[in-house]
């Protein structure tokens, strides 16, 4: 069918997965689909891809075809746009759009929890941030990419189970059902672990954080400390944002829900459900919603001030 009039498109592409949902002018989702990983740390080309695959099939299912694009505006969130060059990178690559805006995806997740109103998001995903909005000031806490950062994310997760998992295999730590799982993923060879390392990438990492929190609540003793170790990670982010006076928080990503029940009780009480998710947030940039002329780059919280802690 032709299209009727203009559509929007929004992209919350991540370290593990690019959605992508079409609505109409009137707000009505026409279509959406979603493909691999779209995050600037596998390369621009490649997070392109992924987000024209998802593009193309929530198109497909919209029943527009790619002429439809030149009347299609799309909001972007994408990971690791903060990376030095790589908005500069995206903006020189071909699009068959009416427009484009690229956002972080972080941004986008952020926007969309509250509806484009101010307020906080941590994202507990592969990998993990702190996103505020406030006053047109965009603040963003940790989140500066795994190994280096990311603490209770997925890929962090992940990254201390094998980690165990080898010093058991030496003797040097327990063994538990946990690591034993996880030795056996690498045929109980620890070297096979150390070439996989060598190529792993977050994502691959991240594989591994459903199976530590499946042990963790069955009561496996290291999966409860490494799950209760990303909880804090996660945890000092939110007390960062109550520091500052923002009590409109949400918890978003994969890991929110399984991460929510270890965080202490005066956290999850101060936790509301988000609005909506990064791709609705994405929307909102397209259809204009949120000026970012006038959004100020965004603020690193670079001192070293101890976060307040809300804590019982």
């Amino acid at each position: 069918m032709e299209t009727k009039g203009t559509t929007y498109l929004g992209i919350d592409g991540g370290g593990t997965r690019c959605r992508a949902r079409i609505e109409d002018e009137n707000g009505r989702v026409l279509g959406e689909a979603s493909s691999g990983p779209a995050t600037t740390r596998i390369g621009f080309d490649r997070a392109w891809r992924s987000i024209m695959e998802a593009t193309e099939a929530a198109a497909a299912q919209s029943e527009l075809t790619r002429e439809d694009f030149a009347r299609m505006h799309a909001g972007i969130g994408l990971a690791g746009i903060g990376r030095r060059g790589a908005e500069a990178a995206l903006k020189e690559i071909p699009h068959p759009f009416a427009s484009v805006i690229f956002i972080s995806d972080g941004l986008a997740a952020c926007v969309g929890a509250h509806s484009g109103a101010d307020g906080a998001i941590v994202v507990a995903g592969t990998g993990s941030v702190g996103v505020g909005l406030i006053g047109g000031s965009e603040i963003r806490i940790a989140g500066y990419g795994f190994p280096v950062s990311d603490e209770g994310s997925g890929a962090d997760i992940g990254l201390q189970v094998v980690r165990l998992a080898l010093r058991a295999a030496d003797r040097r730590g327990e063994l538990t059902p946990l690591l034993a799982e996880v030795l056996g993923a690498f045929d109980q060879d620890p070297y096979q672990a150390v070439a996989w390392s060598e190529e792993a990438r977050a994502t691959d990492y991240a594989a591994f954080a459903p199976t530590v929190m499946r042990h963790a609540n069955q009561g496996d003793p290291v999966g409860r400390r490494i799950v209760e170790r990303a909880a804090d990670a996660i945890g000092d982010l939110l007390d960062l944002f109550l520091a500052k006076g923002i009590d409109r928080l949400a918890l978003v990503g994969g890991l929110a829900d399984a991460i929510t029940p270890w965080l202490t009780p005066d956290l999850r009480a101060r936790l509301r459900r988000p609005d909506a998710d990064a791709a609705a947030g994405a929307l909102l940039v397209a259809r204009g919603r949120l000026d970012l002329r006038k959004l100020d780059p965004p603020k690193r919280e670079t001192d070293h001030e101890q976060a307040s802690k809300f804590r019982v």
